[in-house]
């Protein structure tokens, strides 16, 4: 079996591997990969054009377009607004000829401001203070079933965990912290439900991940609530920790449908 969630077949182009599939349906990839993915494919883009050094990324914002197929895909990165101390990255990912997946990417000047720095978030306890959840027995696909959960559930639709994973993210390449960190966050919308997955659908339309430092480590850390509303709507919202604490945040609008319907 393959040990990476996508294999390089191309300067653009990857193929999926088994480890990509998705929870809600077996012939369509887990967004979580695949965010990890867009987001190497803009740092090899930014390595490989030049942009200024010094810079960091601080909001990335995903909108998920139409269906994440189990096939080979094409990213294309383009700098909408270059900048020594402000930069605007656009990636798309194509599927079968449509684009499924537009992100983009704010990069920002770094300067040194640790005589301010800090949060009233307190850090997640270590992930070795959190008990292992077998989340494949509560989801399927092969993506849930590559991955080390460590979680506590604090209330219906409120939940702590740290995910790491094993698997690389592109056969036989480097791939750098911020990308192996993104590659997880969309999971946070799967440790924290309120209702039954057989009884209702909650799946997102988009991700957005906003950052005051940049994540260190192996493990992302959640702590997640959802909360859905009267007339089909829902949200998730996760704060988001490396083993050194806080990092940033992270938003998912959910569409909630009764399986019942």
């Amino acid at each position: 079996m393959n040990d990476s969630y996508f294999e390089r077949t191309g300067e653009r182009r990857f193929k999926p591997t088994v480890h990509a599939g998705g929870a809600w349906n077996d012939d369509e990839l887990h967004f979580s990969p695949v965010g990890g993915l867009v987001v190497h494919a803009i740092e090899r883009h930014r390595a490989e054009t030049g942009a200024a050094g010094g810079l960091a990324l601080s909001r990335i914002g995903f909108d998920i377009l139409g269906r994440l197929a189990v096939d080979e895909c094409e990213i294309t990165v383009e700098t909408i607004r270059p900048g020594r101390t402000v930069e605007l990255v656009e990636a798309v990912l194509v599927i079968g000829e449509r684009a499924v997946i537009r992100a983009r990417a704010w990069y920002l000047a770094t300067s040194d401001t640790s005589a301010v720095a800090g949060s009233p978030v307190e850090p997640l306890p270590g992930p070795e203070e959190f008990g292992p959840w077998p989340m494949s027995a509560l989801w399927d696909g092969g993506y849930i079933a590559s991955i080390d959960v460590r979680r506590r559930e604090l209330a219906q639709g409120r939940a702590q965990a740290w995910i790491g994973s094993g698997v690389e993210l592109v056969a036989g390449e480097e791939i750098g912290p911020l990308a192996s960190f993104v590659a997880l966050v969309d999971t946070a919308n799967g440790i924290a439900v309120r209702q039954d997955h057989t009884e209702w659908m909650f799946p997102n339309v988009d991700l957005t991940i906003h950052l005051h430092r940049q994540p260190e480590g192996r493990w992302t850390g959640m702590d997640t609530t959802v909360t859905f509303g009267p007339t089909g709507h829902g949200l998730t919202s996760t704060v988001l920790h490396d083993v050194h604490g806080p990092v940033g945040s992270a938003q998912q609008s959910l569409t909630v449908r009764s399986l019942k319907e």
